[in-house]
């Protein structure tokens, strides 16, 4: 989502207090009850799997240096003001003094540095270390090659300020402090109980709510938090987020009055829902691709470009949105979707929109990398459960069956299923990727050497060098010009199967107020309330 300019220097807050009193006044105390997609994975966020669900549950308990309101402003959030060099490269935010972790201990700039260090630790492996990759020497930490005192970001003044140091000017920090990699963790506790910090009879967290419960693969439950220094605007009193893999279960229980928001009902019901339950759907742009990963590992067929293309060229995209999703989805042949700021959206070249002519050019290259009926091409296609990818999964096998394409699909449990790929275990497996910040380089990361979401271990030297240029190019037009550059030479290298750009699809209780559609589908709780 754009979000306004910031000026350099001392950072304006008396506007941004006055929104913060009007977006959530107090109101009857009441539990709102989520269903989401899968299970989380962990309160410790250098374990986090990478789903969506996860970001919903993890940005009411903690809370980072800023924040984002119900329709994506930034606002103050553990740091009230902060200062930016004139170079852009060092930030100096300065904390509450009344913020607390849920057990009453002041949340400290050390906190800080201690989270994003646990983050960067090598022997925790989070898939989501790179997104720290701005700061000095993150990188250098999180591959062993720098001891994590080295990490770009001091705590100064007793713990009252935090001093952050950039390897280069980065557009979109502000907004990537708001991401789940970037919360503070209770460095205290860590101290004192080691890994075991986490377990709920430990366990301290910054947000507005605290967890109280966790019942496996059925629900998390939070209770607002007294310490919370914004306590007095938070509505609601708790939090139930429900696993809610099977879709139109889902709807059964928002309409029996079980669930007060269901996020990412079936595409396939979209019509239904308008037409009986208008007030309660919702529907709206979102940045996130829906993608197949292709498997670059020795010994999978897919290391083979001309494979990789074959499959690309036999997939019927608007087929797949428009007839088996009911247009609940736009075609796509790229991996950063339309709208992305400051961006143009590249398209992968499958030559002629004829599909015979497609068809028998994905035959020919299927043949010259040896391929027949006498040695058929077996893929193993991996998708998280659920309905709608399951439909996905098998419109994308019957359209490479003319191929002559064995297709074997696996199906598992969203956390199980990412943590699998993770592991190379695939041929090509399903991935979504929504928005952390409206950037394209949250997209393009993705297919960068190393990264720890390269579920495919994609590696293009020269795709990884205009990647680093970019981000040390402060002329906009220019860093631009250079990510779609190096977009385009991902899709003609068919580093992945692009297939469809997301829409937000939630069903949301018309008696809550605060809850606000956005590209990014982030909904806060702490802004949550019930009409009276």
């Amino acid at each position: 989502m754009p979000f306004p300019a910031l000026p350099r220097g001392l950072y304006a807050v008396s506007a941004l207090a006055l929104a913060i009193g009007s977006l959530a006044a107090p109101a009857q105390a009441d539990t709102l009850n989520i269903g989401i997609q899968g299970e989380l994975a962990s309160f410790d966020t250098s374990q986090v799997s990478g789903g969506v669900w996860e970001s919903q549950v993890l940005m009411d308990v903690f809370e980072g240096l800023v924040v984002q309101s119900p329709t994506g402003e930034l606002l103050p959030g553990m740091a009230t003001r902060w200062e930016v060099s004139d170079d852009g490269k060092t930030y100096t935010f300065h904390l509450r003094d009344n913020a607390k972790w849920s057990d009453g201990e002041p949340v400290t700039a050390e906190d800080f540095v201690f989270g994003w260090q646990h983050l960067l630790a090598p022997k925790n492996a989070s898939k989501y270390a790179y997104m720290l990759y701005p700061i000095a020497n993150a990188e250098a930490i999180n591959t062993g090659k720098q001891p994590a005192e080295s990490l770009g970001a001091k705590s100064l003044d007793g713990g009252k300020t935090l001093e952050v140091t950039l390897n280069h000017p980065t557009p979109y920090f502000l907004q990537l402090l708001t991401h789940y990699t970037a919360y503070p963790v209770p460095k205290h506790l860590v101290d004192k109980y080691g890994r075991d910090w986490v377990k709920l009879d430990h366990i301290a967290t910054n947000g507005a709510f605290h967890p109280v419960q966790w019942v496996s693969q059925s629900r998390i439950s939070v209770e607002k938090s007294p310490t919370y220094y914004d306590a007095d605007e938070v509505a609601l009193d708790g939090v139930n987020y429900y696993t809610t893999e099977d879709r139109n279960a889902g709807i059964s229980r928002f309409r029996a009055g079980e669930l007060d928001v269901l996020a990412d009902y079936p595409s396939s019901r979209y019509q239904w829902l308008k037409e009986n339950l208008p007030d309660a759907t919702h529907m709206s742009p979102m940045l996130g691709s829906y993608y197949y990963v292709l498997n670059f590992r020795d010994g999978h067929p897919t290391t083979d470009k001309r494979v990789r293309e074959a499959l690309n060229l036999a997939i019927r995209r608007n087929v797949i949105s428009q007839q088996i999703m009911a247009g609940s989805f736009k075609a796509s042949t790229g991996l950063v979707p339309p709208g992305t700021n400051h961006y143009q959206a590249q398209h992968m070249d499958l030559g002629s929109d004829d599909m015979n002519a497609r068809m028998a050019k994905a035959k020919a290259l299927l043949k010259e990398a040896g391929y027949g009926p006498d040695h058929p091409l077996t893929l193993r296609l991996r998708y998280n459960t659920s309905d709608e990818h399951k439909k996905i999964a098998i419109a994308v096998a019957a359209m490479w069956k003319p191929l002559g394409v064995d297709v074997q699909m696996v199906n598992s449990e969203a956390t199980v299923h990412y943590q699998t790929i993770a592991q190379g275990d695939f041929d090509v497996a399903r991935a979504g990727w929504i928005a952390d910040y409206n950037d394209a380089e949250n997209f393009l990361a993705l297919l960068h050497t190393g990264v720890g979401n390269n579920y495919g271990a994609y590696s293009n030297p020269a795709y990884d060098k205009l990647m680093d240029q970019a981000a040390q190019t402060l002329d906009l037009d220019a860093r631009e010009k250079l990510l779609e550059q190096a977009e385009d030479l991902a899709l003609n290298d068919y580093a992945l199967v692009p297939l469809l750009t997301y829409v937000t699809r939630n069903l949301v209780n018309p008696d809550l107020q605060g809850w606000e559609d956005n590209v990014e589908d982030d909904h806060p709780s702490r802004w949550v309330s019930f009409k009276d």
